[in-house]
């Protein structure tokens, strides 16, 4: 069954139980009245027929004097009985014998429903004094036509207003469906044509199913963007990957050929062919770490972003001994990844010492992380586009690299839910601030390094 055909008869269902319930109600509040009217007629007609025998004796032989009955045609007709003190029944000559047996009446007068001879009555029976007892008897043919025939028009309004909501309600369902139905056509077209460009319209409303529309709209994109970027990736990737192959194939030929017999020669190729694997090796795990960037953090914690720092200045130096480092370094703590953190900061590093010149400095606290070179700087044109993949500035080519460094920092510092940016110092020199959130319970207290030395000092460090 369709949700829609679901929802047609679940207010199908509520409306027939609504008013089933209402019928219900009307006719038992219908039914009490009628009773009520009766047995107020009842209690009405009983001074009526003790009137009778006032003053006169109570003679089988004046039966004949007595009416059968009390009342008129215009009014309630109600039949009556007496038991006498001897238990003989008196009554008139004309009253047909209802032949409802009189049970002792108490001091308190009593309504019951009889059925004699197929007939329903509804019967009041009270206490005269001195062993008398008086029977009134109420046809109720009339009130139970009347109950009856309620019944059968609330059965069929009942079944009218069922069938009214079933109509109405498979009009209104399919008009609140029909934003669903839409979403799920988008998806099975998107399923069956792989188009990501396909938008679902949104609805000009602010309930549930706009909100439905929206986020599918917003998955779509992170979809397509998420396609478009892999795609993209994999582009650059081989068109990257195609230069060193080559290099390294063509070496190896060389050298597999036997032509180049010359040591020096030699040497020289190797040391080449070596080169460009360990290029291709880093290219490679750039890729891999690209690839696997925009996944969540699998475990968020406080990261000490100045032991991070100093922990990537050490390697900084020991790889470039020509280039001054100078440091100041506050207790600051961060949430995320070590690992991933320390990638981002050796990457700022390495590309200040690249193409910075002979000093670099780094500066750490109020979890910002801030790198800076006295370098050329940024060419103007190229700051846009800094941190895109592959991308390196025309003056940065002859350098050895892929472009992936500052593409790596800025998918870190996303995925820490950061931000990272590049700059040109008034001065001269690029500048690259790396802001990372703060952990809801920091701890910016230093704390001792494995050797003894504090995590996090102020001042100028050199090599």
């Amino acid at each position: 069954m369709t949700f829609r055909r679901r929802l047609t008869v679940a207010s199908a269902a509520a409306v027939a139980l609504a008013i089933s319930l209402a019928s219900v109600v009307f006719f038992v509040a219908v039914r009490a009245q009628l009773r009520a009217q009766v047995d107020s007629s009842l209690r009405e007609q009983a001074p009526r027929v003790v009137s009778l025998f006032t003053g006169r004796p109570a003679a089988p032989s004046e039966q004949d004097e007595l009416p059968p009955y009390v009342g008129s045609p215009r009014e309630t007709v109600v039949y009556w009985e007496m038991r006498l003190p001897t238990g003989d029944m008196f009554l008139p000559t004309y009253s047909p014998h209802l032949g409802i047996p009189i049970r002792d009446a108490s001091s308190r007068p009593v309504f019951r429903d009889q059925t004699v001879n197929g007939i329903h009555y509804r019967t009041y029976t009270m206490s005269i004094g001195d062993g008398y007892s008086l029977l009134l008897a109420r046809p109720l043919g009339d009130v139970d036509d009347a109950l009856r025939k309620l019944a059968l028009l609330l059965v069929a309004i009942t079944a009218i207003g069922v069938g009214t909501a079933i109509a109405i309600g498979t009009v209104i369902t399919r008009a609140v469906v029909a934003p669903v139905t839409r979403l799920t056509d988008t998806a099975e077209r998107v399923s069956a044509t792989g188009d990501l460009t396909t938008r679902i319209d949104v609805p000009p409303t602010a309930d549930e199913l706009s909100r439905l529309a929206r986020t599918f709209n917003t998955m779509l994109e992170a979809l397509e963007e998420s396609v478009t970027s892999q795609r993209r990736l994999v582009a650059d990737a081989s068109h990257e990957l195609r230069t060193p192959i080559t290099s390294v194939r063509t070496n190896i030929d060389l050298l597999v050929s036997g032509r180049v017999t010359d040591s020096v020669e030699l040497d020289r190729l190797v040391s080449d062919v070596r080169s460009q694997l360990q290029e291709l090796s880093s290219l490679v795990g750039d890729l891999v770490d690209l690839a696997r960037g925009g996944e969540p953090l699998a475990v968020e914690q406080p990261v000490h972003l100045d032991a991070v720092a100093e922990d990537a200045l050490d390697r900084a130096r020991r790889l470039w001994p020509d280039v001054e480092f100078r440091a100041t370094i506050e207790p600051t703590v961060v949430s995320g990844d070590r690992s991933l953190l320390g990638r981002a900061v050796s990457n700022l590093l390495e590309n200040a010492a690249k193409y910075g010149g002979d000093r670099v400095e780094v500066e750490v606290g109020d979890s910002v992380l801030l790198v800076r070179d006295h370098g050329a700087g940024f060419d103007e044109a190229d700051l846009p586009r800094v941190f895109d993949r592959f991308y390196r500035a025309p003056a940065a080519r002859g350098m050895p690299g892929s472009g992936l460094g500052l593409a790596i920092v800025r998918q870190v510092a996303e995925t820490h839910h950061g931000t990272v940016v590049a700059e040109n110092a008034p001065d001269g020199g690029a500048v690259v601030r790396l802001e990372l959130p703060v952990p809801v319970e920091a701890e910016p207290a230093p704390t001792p390094r494995a050797d003894g030395r504090r995590r996090a000092r102020r001042g100028t460090m050199g090599p």
